[in-house]
């Protein structure tokens, strides 16, 4: 892929000169700055593909540097260094448009793979901003159509999410394509060629949704003849997508954090952990901030789904897609 410019943002002089020798040694060029205030100096000057930003610091944090830096570059990647008490800063700093979070102790082949996947996602973007360039007039993303300038926002949005792994909370009222949108995202992802793999929340009462998404072990209950793999299992190197996820009980809510924090989990009735690496997409038409204060949804599971979120907008906002969506379905029940 090529080599990167790096800038290194760390007040701690050994971890500045290790994290210069790793990347040097891949190729890449580096530079380094001792505290927030020298990094947005060097920034003023030069152009750096990628920013690794430690997040707490004396005098200027990280979390003020990579606001700044993003307000002045917003299509520079930037990765926050932290230690695991800081996690919660780091899911923050995801939400203020960090590409990712990098913990502390990590070791180079960790940083060397991250590094890469970000030059990768750089040179897709490139080129859909090329073609989008190309095609300005376009009225059709994938399974989605429309012209209006709230779907066009919405197929870019699209399009920058799908580039990044993080966890995508869509919004919006039923009937305004949630589901659309998510397959969307994993079509234009990395992940393109895994499962995407839908579990409708709404759709299961408790003790079934448990075993739909877990699996069970033969003989975990009456009816369990045989071992069934869970929907978690089955989206290993693909995404979940996990619809209505606002209907969840609360227990299943709190099963559901402990898989979304360390991809590991149990068959019912199994005793051997079982690891899953996916990407998440969960969607809700309810108001879940407001079901957190009526105390029916936890606030960690919010902040753990919610890393990045778009809201589908109504066809009242955007009635210009009508003819268009009209001639469609005319054409597809024809």
């Amino acid at each position: 892929m090529g080599n990167a410019k790096i800038l290194i943002v760390d007040d701690e002089l050994i971890m500045r000169e290790s994290l210069a020798g790793w990347l040097q040694r891949d190729g890449h060029e580096t530079e380094t700055a001792a505290s927030g205030e020298e990094a947005l100096d060097k920034l003023k000057d030069t152009r750096f593909d990628i920013l690794l930003v430690d997040i707490k610091m004396e005098g200027m944090s990280g979390l003020d540097v990579l606001k700044q830096v993003k307000e002045n570059d917003p299509d520079v990647a930037v990765v926050m260094i932290t230690a695991y008490g800081s996690i919660a800063s780091a899911i923050e700093a995801m939400k203020n448009g960090a590409y990712d979070y990098l913990l502390k102790p990590f070791d180079p082949n960790e940083l060397g793979v991250l590094i890469e996947k970000i030059m990768e996602h750089q040179a897709q973007r490139l080129e859909t901003l090329y073609l989008r360039e190309q095609d300005k007039d376009r009225t059709r993303f994938e399974s989605m159509i429309g012209q209006s300038r709230a779907l066009q926002e919405i197929f870019g949005l699209v399009e920058d999410v799908a580039g990044t792994d993080s966890t995508v909370l869509i919004t919006g009222e039923t009937g305004t394509g949630k589901g659309l949108a998510a397959r969307a995202v994993h079509t234009q992802s990395p992940r393109c060629a895994g499962p995407f793999v839908v579990v409708n929340c709404g759709a299961f009462p408790e003790h079934l949704l448990e075993s739909e998404l877990f699996g069970y072990q033969k003989g975990a209950f009456t009816d369990a003849k045989t071992t069934k793999k869970g929907r978690l299992e089955l989206a290993h190197g693909g995404t979940l997508f996990l619809d209505e996820i606002g209907t969840i009980s609360m227990r299943m809510q709190i099963d559901l954090l402990r898989v979304l924090e360390d991809r590991i989990f149990y068959r019912l009735g199994g005793t051997q952990p079982i690891e899953a690496d996916f990407r998440v997409i969960a969607a809700t038409n309810r108001d879940l901030e407001q079901a957190i204060k009526e105390g029916t949804f936890r606030e960690d599971l919010y902040y753990r789904l919610n890393v990045i979120s778009f809201t589908m907008p109504p066809l009242r906002e955007h009635k210009e897609d009508i003819p268009l969506l009209a001639e469609h379905f005319l054409h597809r029940f024809t």
